[in-house]
Parts: C-alpha cells; structure tokens; sequence
C-alpha cells in the first residue's frame, strides 16, 4: 500500500514538473509564470477584478504572431534545362594593346650610301689594311677624304655646337641642352660650368638629299656589279 502511494505522488510531481516547465516556456520566464499566478488568485478572491479580467482577455486576440516571410526551398533545376547547364559568366579580361612598333625605314642609311656611291667609304673602312703598305694606305685616306667631304658639303649644312677651338677656355651656361653639351671630367655642384673645350661639335641645319627611284630598295647601299662578257 505504500508503495502504491508512493507511486502516485511521484507521478504528480512527475506532472507537476513537466507543466511547470511547460508554463515556463509559454510565459517566457519564472517571474511571468509568478505572475500568472498571483491574477489568477486575485480573481478568485475578487468577483469584480474578475469580471474586468475576463473582459479584457476577450478584447484581446488568441495570438499575436509577428508576420515572417515566407522561406523559399531552392529546387535544383531539372537535368538538361538551361539553368543546369549554363556555366557561372565570368568577366573578359582584354590585354591592353601593345604599342606600334615603327617600321623601319631607309632615311638614315641615305648619306652612307652617298658616301659610299662617290667616296667608296664603306670598301676602305671594311677592308683589311693590317698588311698594307703606309705610303699606299696615306694616299687612299687622302682620296676618300676629299671626296667623303664633298658628299657632306652637298647634301648638308653643317655647324659647330659652340663655338671655339679645341683646347680654348669655354663657359658652360646654367641650362644647358645635355644633347648638345657633355661635360666630362670633374663635375660637380650645378652650372655654369667653366673647363676646356675638347671638341666644338656638329650640329646639321639642314639636310639635302636626293629622291629614291621609284622601286628602290633604300637598304641597298651599293649594288653588286656584274660585268657581262
């Protein structure tokens, strides 16, 4: 008989526990359940509050529910459509275009072949003179050195950069063109520069050459000769 009775109380606190928890979880904590239940005293004890009790749990509605959107499930698209088998789009990388290389032309090879078309500069400069004779060799300097000074008078205007002879005293002025001028030797702080002039150097003004043929090939600087019989 004891255990029977036993038995049923550890059932009722069995119960009891689990609606305490489950009025907990409803009211969202200890002191709202607390409070729950000290209303519900008041009411029984207190017809009127009763009365203003019950008629204000009928204004309110059963449940307020805060509206949630509605989650959507992806579906995998169907096997063969479009969306499964079209591949993530990437963004087209475009190389930056490469500067033009300028083609070469024949300009500057135009006064050397001039030189060596009269003045055969190119046939002394290239051959082997190691074994020549001094009096043979003297005499063709001074021959393509006439003629090569020939070529530049006609088809040049020539000047000096600055005036002067070699070795005379010279200023070099406070922004100097460095094309122009090279200053050599113990250069230091900023110009004017004073020192000796080594060379006075060339500068062209103007430049007269004759037209290619039409159908000339410009990087021909002499032709080969061939003698017929």
């Amino acid at each position: 008989m004891d255990m029977l009775w036993l038995g049923v109380a550890l059932g009722a606190f069995a119960a009891s526990f689990v609606v305490g928890v489950a009025a907990v979880a409803r009211a969202g904590s200890i002191d709202n359940v607390v409070f729950g239940l000290t209303v519900a005293g008041q009411a029984r004890i207190d017809p009127a509050f009763n009365a203003r009790l019950r008629a204000a749990l009928a204004a309110v509605p059963d449940a307020v529910q805060t509206p949630v959107a509605p989650v959507k499930t992806p579906v995998a698209p169907a096997a063969g459509s479009p969306a499964a088998v079209a591949p993530p789009s990437v963004a087209k990388v475009v190389p930056a275009a490469l500067p033009a290389v300028p083609k070469a032309t024949g300009e500057a090879v135009r006064l050397l072949t001039l030189l060596q078309s009269e003045a055969r500069l190119l046939d002394f400069l290239l051959e082997d003179i190691s074994g020549a004779d001094e009096k043979q060799v003297g005499q063709a300097v001074k021959e393509i050195q006439r003629k090569a000074a020939k070529v530049l008078k006609d088809h040049l205007t020539l000047s000096v950069v600055m005036a002067g002879a070699d070795g005379d005293r010279v200023t070099v002025a406070k922004g100097f063109d460095p094309s122009a001028v090279r200053v050599v030797g113990n250069v230091t702080g900023a110009p004017p520069f004073t020192g000796t002039l080594l060379h006075p150097g060339w500068r062209v003004k103007e430049v007269r050459l004759p037209a290619l043929a039409e159908g000339q090939d410009p990087f021909v600087l002499q032709p080969a000769e061939v003698e017929l019989a």
